[in-house]
């Protein structure tokens, strides 16, 4: 049973959240401020975070970062401000999906289902499902039975060399836009277009974070290889690595 953990500090919000959470089956666990939230999910497992932006203790902003450092558990933030900067923002630093105030519980539930259900697929279910790209299929790699990557947009989940990569929303949709298109090199601005992200809004130095994020997930799966490669004044490119490389 999915469990949820509310990080709100207005009663009658959290409230009629454990209320619709609860209804939907899932069990909830309810804080209100930031660092008894962090504490509790470090441990006990958590597999979504509601979370208010505005706290008595720190920003919801701050907060997820904090989780980042050690945690990719799927996060929803709640918040009053619809201003298009900070759901930029929200998003960047690693939430799943921005709902604003006032809101309908039963959408917040519904959105947390599909967040679920995206992010806590069976790695049998992902190989067994219909397959809409497979990138890195060269002749040595698809004779070992290894596609270096496997791309669920149904689901929104990628495997890289079999395994499953925990991903925030713009990581996928980072990753997806390189590896569907192997060799061409992306500039920070075309990367953000394809994100829905303003180029003109000065965040391209933040694609380099991500990118950086990115390989690190692959490289605890893949410690030799490097199929994102850096092209200096350019931008990037998805170089599909075969068993070896």
């Amino acid at each position: 049973m999915p469990h949820i953990l509310i990080l709100e500090d207005e009663p009658s919000i959290a409230e009629s959240l454990v209320f619709v959470l609860q209804a939907e089956s899932f069990t909830t666990h309810w804080e209100t401020l930031a660092h008894k939230a962090l504490a509790y999910i470090k441990v006990n497992p958590v597999d979504l975070v509601v979370m208010d932006i505005g706290l008595p203790d720190t920003t919801g902003f701050e907060a997820c970062k904090q989780l980042r450092k050690f945690s990719e558990v799927p996060v929803i933030f709640l918040t009053a401000r619809g201003a298009e900067l900070d759901r930029v923002i929200g998003l960047e630093i690693g939430a799943d999906d921005y709902v604003v105030k006032p809101f309908s519980p039963r959408e917040l539930a519904a959105r947390v289902k599909a967040i679920l259900k995206r992010t806590r697929p069976l790695l049998a279910a992902v190989a067994e499902a219909a397959i809409p790209y497979i990138a890195g299929t060269d002749t040595a790699v698809a004779e070992n039975h290894e596609r270096e990557f496997i791309i669920d947009d149904e689901r929104k989940t990628i495997l890289y060399r079999q395994q499953p990569l925990s991903l925030t929303r713009l990581e996928f949709s980072l990753l997806q836009t390189l590896v569907t298109q192997p060799g061409r090199v992306l500039s920070r601005d075309q990367l953000l277009d394809a994100l829905g992200i303003n180029p003109d809004a000065g965040y391209d130095r933040n694609i380099d974070g991500h990118i950086k994020t990115l390989r690190a997930k692959l490289r605890a799966i893949a410690p030799e290889a490097e199929p994102i490669k850096t092209q200096r004044g350019f931008g990037y490119a998805y170089q599909p690595q075969t068993k070896n490389s």
